[in-house]
């Protein structure tokens, strides 16, 4: 069994930070998702490492956030190999001054959800001079954007162009609304930027209630693998964000479905190479 490198796992500590976000989603609104509660949907499921994502907390809280996760990283027992951590490129002071903690923390990546934002956050010069800064470190950039922004994630990407970007889930495609062909047409020319990863993660959350299905996402897991190839891509289970669709251990067995269309080679890439790489850290 290949060994899965999850580069999205999220962690919910209602005592640590506030998630206004999941306030109106019934299965993410209360309770805690521990590293604990992930270990044991996981066990057996052949995850060999996991890489924490920054959880969209409320804006006060996102640097408790990443220090208490990095507390719980310092267990080899929790199995997370890095952070990737909230930052805020849009604002010079704020982004400096964090990201050199970040830096001596080792963060393994940051992010800047941006489909909750305006458009033009990531147009701005300051926010492409940071992404640029974050590149120079050597660190990787998650990006997060709705599919009518693709094109701005295209813009951002070509002005960064030493920055690896990786794009989370898929481009956020509308499968529920069954909407693929402007998705497909802006994931085509994203693909072509050497500097753009795609993160194979999120797609069973964006099925229409109850229809989450390898059947169901099949033509978009179809057109990244087209247009990225498998060395272009690195996986992630978006827990616990994958309750949406039916959990986690379902969008693990899909995913096993799925590499095993491919090459030992390219399963491999896709499971947990190509993340080792990008994000530097190792199972």
């Amino acid at each position: 069994m290949i060994k899965l490198l999850d580069t999205h796992q999220h962690l919910v500590y209602r005592d640590v930070a506030a998630y206004s976000w999941a306030k109106d989603i019934p299965p993410l609104a209360e309770d805690n998702f521990t590293v604990g509660d992930y270990l044991k949907l996981t066990e057996d499921q052949g995850i060999g490492g996991t890489l924490f994502m920054e959880t969209g907390v409320d804006d006060p809280d996102y640097q408790s956030e990443a220090k208490y996760v990095q507390d719980l990283a310092e267990d080899a027992n929790n199995n997370i190999k890095g952070l990737i951590v909230s930052i805020r490129p849009e604002d010079d002071n704020e982004f400096n001054s964090w990201f050199e903690k970040t830096l001596e923390m080792n963060a393994a990546g940051y992010r800047r959800i941006l489909h909750v934002m305006p458009d033009e956050t990531s147009q701005a010069q300051t926010f492409i001079n940071n992404i640029k800064k974050i590149g120079q470190a050597g660190k990787p950039f998650d990006i997060c954007y709705l599919p009518s922004q693709l094109s701005i994630a295209y813009d951002l990407a070509k002005n960064c162009d030493e920055t690896n970007l990786v794009l989370n889930h898929c481009g956020v495609p509308s499968i529920a609304a069954g909407e693929i062909d402007q998705w497909s047409k802006d994931i085509k020319k994203l693909s072509e930027l050497p500097n753009v990863t795609c993160k194979l993660s999120g797609l069973m959350a964006y099925c229409a209630p109850g229809t989450s299905s390898q059947e169901t996402i099949q033509p978009y897991v179809d057109h990244v693998l087209e247009c990225f190839g498998p060395n272009k891509m690195v996986w992630g289970s978006d827990w616990p964000v994958v309750n949406l669709g039916k959990g986690i251990q379902e969008w693990i067995s899909v995913t096993r479905n799925i590499l095993s269309s491919l090459s030992k080679d390219e399963a491999l890439a896709i499971g947990n190479g190509n993340a080792q790489k990008i994000y530097k850290v190792s199972l």
